[in-house]
């Protein structure tokens, strides 16, 4: 099982951490163990001093698939979730100003925080999906699948020509704006539309 990450597909977000906007997908990936145990708290690595939240809407792949056309691309879901990829800003950086991959920004155990799953029957048009993440009871990134760049559909079409999706496989499809650092005690919730997907400490 593997997750599959988009980076950069929200506008606002590109603006915020002043990116370039790209002309593709930009995608990396994130091995399971990446994935936070449940009921278990998030702690802050020794490696960083500027961990950062980013929420994102999730899709499991329930069928293996390559070369998946967008037309056929609903078929290879039927739940969708949230989740947090905790991302090691500082460490990020430095890779990125000496152009080497991100994996120990993005990757380390414990990055992935993968929440509860709901059927996509449940929405009426999956993009258009209210999500938020709340800091403290704050609301800090309020996003909805609409302002996507790349939808889930198309995400599915262009990653499965490059890797081929295997029943299991998570698709972290991009954060809004608003990400910013975790510290200790800090308590993170996250909801799409009203339900809450997902409650984590950080230590």
């Amino acid at each position: 099982m593997k997750l599959i990450c988009i980076g950069r597909n929200y506008t606002k977000h590109i603006e915020e951490l002043q990116n370039e906007k790209p002309t593709d997908p930009v995608v990396f990936i994130k091995p399971d163990t990446a994935i936070l145990l449940k009921n278990q708290p998030f702690f802050i690595p020794d490696f960083s001093d500027d961990v950062h939240h980013e929420v994102e809407i999730l899709v499991k792949i329930n069928k293996v698939g390559k070369h998946i056309d967008k037309k056929f691309a609903h078929k290879y879901y039927d739940e969708i979730g949230l989740g947090i990829d905790f991302t090691a800003r500082d460490l990020q950086s430095q890779l990125k100003e000496k152009g080497l991959p991100w994996e120990k920004a993005k990757s380390f155990d414990g990055a992935a925080v993968v929440g509860k799953w709901l059927p996509k029957t449940k929405f009426e048009n999956v993009d258009d999906i209210q999500f938020k993440l709340l800091k403290n009871d704050e609301v800090v990134q309020d996003g909805n699948t609409n302002l996507m760049l790349w939808k889930i559909d198309e995400l599915i079409e262009y990653v499965s020509k490059y890797f081929t999706l295997k029943i299991g496989d998570i698709i972290f499809t991009g954060t809004p704006a608003g990400v910013g650092k975790v510290v200790a005690n800090d308590k993170l919730k996250g909801y799409i539309e009203n339900d809450e997907l997902f409650s984590i400490t950080v230590k």
